[in-house]
Parts: C-alpha cells; sequence; structure tokens
C-alpha cells in the first residue's frame, strides 16, 4: 500500500527534537522557526510536557465522553484563569477545523439561521463548514459549497452591515491575524465595529485564534488587543504543544443542551495534560513576556534586511514581505541551512512560526544567514 500523495513534501526526515531544533536521520539540525504550522508553543520535548504525558499514559491514557474526566475539569479551571476568559464555557474536541466547524453548528443552533460572512483571504480548516468559509476554492469539494458563505474585504463594515441586514447570518467568523493568507490584521476600529453589528443583527461573532492563540502574539488571545469580546472563540494548534487537541471557548449567553455537540476523542485524559502543560509552562517561563521582547528584537533586526518590502504579524505569528517569491529561498534555508520557515497565499512571504521559548541568539543567527543568501536574489 502506498501513501495517497497529497503533500508535497521537503526531503527531511526528523527523527528527535529537543528546543528550538530539530533533527534528521542524517543527524542534521534545523532551527525551528515555523512550529510545523505554529503547533509547537513551549518548544520541542519539553521536559514538564512529556512528563505529565508520561505519568498519564502510565494510569489512563483514554475513556470516553460518556465518564467524569476531571482533567477537562482542571483544564477548563486553568484556561480561563491564564487566558482571563473566566466566564466562558469549554468544549474540546481534536483539532482547528473541528473547533470551527463546531463552532459554526453551535452558532447556527443558537440562531436559528444557517449563512455565514467570512473574510477573503481566509483559512479556516478543510471540515464540511469550516472549508466552506475558507476562501480558497482549490479545496472546496462540491459538497462543501453548498454551504452559503459571503466573503467580504477586511475592513469593509458596510459591506458586513449589508448582508446582515437581511437577518439570516448565523455568524461572522475572522481570523484575528490571517495566517495562511499572509498575516493581515485588521484594525480595532474594525474589530469593534463588527462586535457591534453582530449584535445588532443577532449574530454571533467568532474569533478563530487557531494560529494566534495561546500567547503567540504576545497576548493569550489576539482579539484582546481589540478589546472585544467575541460570542466564541476557536483554538488548537499551540494548544497541545504537538498532542492533537482543539476547542472553544463559548460566552455564557449561550445555553447547552444534551447532545447538540459531541465527539469520541475530544478532551480525551491525554490530551487535557498536555494541554495543562502547555499553560503550565507558558506561566512559569513568562513566554507572554519572552514573546514580546523577542518579536521586539526580531523586528528591530530585520527591518536592515536587503528586498524587504513590509513586516507582517505581531508577537512570533510574522511575516517578512520581500519583492520576489520566496520559495526557492525557503529551500536553500531547509537544505543549506538547516532553517526551517513556512510559506503563506501570498507567494513573497516568509512566515515566521518558532516555539515562544525561542531567544534573540537564535533570531542572530536567522537574521545574519538571510543576510547572506539575500545579496544573491536581485530585486
Amino acid at each position: 500500500m502506498s501513501l495517497f500523495d497529497v503533500y508535497p513534501l521537503f526531503n527531511v526526515t526528523p527523527v528527535k527534537a529537543e528546543g528550538v531544533y530539530v533533527y534528521d536521520n542524517n543527524d542534521n539540525k534545523y532551527l525551528d522557526l515555523y512550529g510545523g504550522h505554529a503547533v509547537i508553543s513551549i518548544g520541542h520535548s519539553h521536559p514538564t510536557y512529556i512528563k505529565n504525558i508520561n505519568q498519564q499514559v502510565s494510569k489512563l491514557g483514554f475513556y470516553s465522553n460518556a465518564i467524569k474526566n476531571p482533567l477537562q475539569v482542571e483544564l477548563a479551571k486553568q484556561l480561563g484563569n491564564k487566558s482571563n476568559c473566566k466566564n466562558y464555557q469549554l468544549f474540546l474536541c481534536n483539532s482547528g477545523a473541528e473547533a470551527n466547524e463546531n463552532a459554526l453548528k453551535l452558532a447556527s443552533f443558537h440562531t436559528n439561521k444557517k449563512k455565514v460572512i467570512s473574510f477573503k483571504n481566509s483559512f479556516h480548516g478543510r471540515t464540511s463548514a469550516a472549508v466552506a468559509t475558507t476562501d480558497n476554492t482549490k479545496i472546496v469539494a462540491p459538497i462543501n459549497s453548498q454551504q452559503e458563505v459571503i466573503f467580504h474585504d477586511f475592513e469593509d463594515l458596510k459591506g458586513v452591515e449589508k448582508t446582515l441586514k437581511n437577518n439570516d447570518v448565523c455568524a461572522v467568523i475572522i481570523e484575528t491575524i490571517q495566517g495562511i493568507g499572509g498575516l493581515n490584521e485588521v484594525t480595532t476600529k474594525f474589530y469593534k465595529g463588527l462586535q457591534k453589528l453582530c449584535n445588532q443583527y443577532d449574530t454571533l461573532l467568532i474569533a478563530d485564534e487557531i494560529q494566534s492563540g495561546f500567547g503567540r502574539t504576545g497576548d493569550f488571545f489576539a482579539f484582546q488587543k481589540h478589546g472585544v469580546l467575541p460570542d466564541i472563540i476557536s483554538m488548537a494548534k499551540g494548544m497541545g504543544n504537538g498532542f492533537p487537541i482543539g476547542g472553544i471557548l463559548i460566552h455564557p449567553n449561550i445555553q447547552a443542551k444534551y447532545g447538540m455537540l459531541g465527539t469520541t476523542f475530544g478532551g480525551n485524559h491525554l490530551a487535557c495534560s498536555a494541554s495543562l502543560a502547555v499553560l503550565s509552562v507558558i506561566e512559569n517561563e513568562n513566554l507572554l513576556s519572552n514573546v514580546k521582547e523577542v518579536s521586539n528584537y526580531f523586528i528591530k533586526e530585520a527591518k536592515s534586511l536587503p528586498h524587504l518590502t513590509s513586516i507582517k504579524g505581531r508577537g512570533l505569528m510574522l511575516g517578512l514581505e520581500f519583492n520576489f517569491p520566496v520559495s526557492e529561498m525557503r529551500k536553500t534555508l531547509i537544505y543549506k541551512h538547516f532553517i526551517f520557515t513556512g510559506s503563506s497565499k501570498n507567494p513573497n512571504l516568509l512566515r515566521i512560526l518558532p516555539p515562544l521559548t525561542i531567544q534573540k541568539k537564535h533570531i542572530d543567527v536567522f537574521i545574519k544567514t538571510l543576510k547572506e543568501e539575500l545579496k544573491t536574489f536581485s530585486s
């Protein structure tokens, strides 16, 4: 049997990882500035993370959601405290796509409406409703396109209100900072206006924090900079540091009913142990402060890069935009210099999503390497 060939793969085979480094089967050591799509939050193989999972799996790895799981209760408590979202309710699942799928389904249940507003360049996942709200026709199958989704430009409040006036929209879903779309972020004025319109037209505001949540921007959630309170907050990626887990935070105005949402593996004992380890390390190692400090240093140093047209994003969710396509440079960084970076829908953008434990010395290595390579690229 062969694998279903849907991933264009780099010729790298990791066998172990520690901190901000990944090691392959040829003993090469890679600086990880991508964290496996922003997943690695507290660093690879963190001792607290390993200890939590090992201790839990030696006792109980899994049982279904038909029984009480104190770890879920503890995760909800810790997450509420550390995110300052204490009044919200937690529903756990397995991934970001599932988180958005459940968020959209819940919004439809709550409002008894079915249309959704999303935004151009968005990416919300690959499950049925989530992929329909993703602005990429190449990954939306005919069965998914049955969903009724209206796409608007960022900052287009007038367009959003015109759609909402029909009173048939259950949710507005928005990435606080677009990941795959190219690190675009709306203004506080737009976000506050969006919340006001959602309240006015009985529509739920869903903040997609799957990449930007769990401290990646220096705030626990990226939307908190804008002073808004979404009705539902979706999260995943850095939530489990590599262990599959996702979830939604649900405003107390939304009432739960038995059977309206469900999952077999979501919120299992190992997943909760992994996420509790992440929260513990974020607090004990002051990672939110580290994110802001390293981010400021990165931006200052990056401004001297040749061919750079802009620096996008916030915290350790950053994009370096150049005046040429970066695909070949990414390959050079991997195969010649052993540095992982990311791409986006914008062909000129290099995405930087390292573990939140990264230090200034690692940034120095990257900037120095990039300056050397950029000498070979003409404008």
